[in-house]
């Protein structure tokens, strides 16, 4: 069992000719990316074998439970292009220091997921095109990681995440609206083939069963609470934004909580 930081060091490998930073060096490190979902190298790319993985006994407040570590969905991973992700930034364009806690926003491709990762792994000058997800899950269930947990993905453009506290959003571009990925975790569903293109308004059959359990999966080893997961929709203020088209938000659920559960000590304190 690998964390997040292991396959961050993979891709690293796989990209080190090619990254160039552009931020400043002040403003290159969150504090608080292991809140986002560790990524687990759980099974051969091919052929899931049996699994040595065990409920993850952290301090947080939620556990991983036996139903996670019998699960072994396939993964993949996918260098993506240094144009298309960053580092995550400590303070805005005015120099306010960013204090927000994570938050994951549920994307899917539009296309199919082959597609959505030649994009991303093709360079992009121009800043209003980069984009990119950390997670994409294919109709299979098939887990891909993209771009590490603690790196800043290019998942939402003009975005605001409305929370208990308010509205949250982070302008680190003077010429780019404000946007959530400073602190989002940005995850896809791959998009079922009568749903592509155009078609998403005349039909779209939703999400497969291993899409689901996988996402749910992928979330539940996270710190991140129910109430700041969300979807591209949600976030969404361009107006042009309606993905996940289909996703059903309490079967989703469901499974997360079959997948994590809040430690014994937080049950005892609420």
């Amino acid at each position: 069992m690998f964390t997040a930081l292991s396959v961050a060091l993979l891709i690293g490998k796989i990209n080190q000719s090619k990254i160039n930073s552009t931020t400043p060096s002040n403003q290159q490190i969150t504090t608080n990316w292991s809140e986002y979902p560790q990524a687990q190298l759980q099974s051969s790319k091919n052929q899931p074998a049996k699994s040595s993985v065990t409920t993850r006994q952290n301090a947080g407040r939620y556990r991983t439970t036996e139903a996670f570590a019998k699960y072994l969905p396939r993964y993949e991973i996918a260098a993506v292009d240094p144009s298309n992700y960053g580092d995550r930034y400590t303070q805005d364009i005015n120099g306010v220091k960013l204090t927000n806690q994570p938050i994951i926003v549920i994307h899917e491709t539009g296309y199919s997921a082959d597609s959505a990762v030649n994009f991303f792994q093709t360079p992009h000058e121009d800043e209003s095109v980069q984009a990119s997800y950390h997670t994409l899950i294919k109709l299979d269930g098939t887990v891909v990681y993209l771009v590490p947990p603690e790196k800043r993905a290019f998942g939402a453009a003009n975005s605001v995440f409305e929370s208990f506290n308010g509205v949250e959003t982070v302008q680190t571009n003077p010429n780019l609206a404000p946007s959530v990925n400073n602190f989002a975790y940005h995850v896809s569903l791959e998009t079922p083939p009568d749903g592509r293109g155009d078609n998403y308004i005349q039909a779209h059959s939703g999400y497969t069963e291993e899409q689901y359990h996988s996402l749910a999966w992928l979330i539940a080893q996270s710190q991140i609470p129910e109430d700041r997961i969300t979807t591209h929709q949600q976030v969404d203020r361009s107006g042009q934004k309606i993905d996940p088209v289909s996703f059903d938000f309490d079967k989703f659920l469901t499974l997360l909580n079959t997948y994590r559960q809040i430690s014994p000590v937080y049950r005892a304190q609420g």
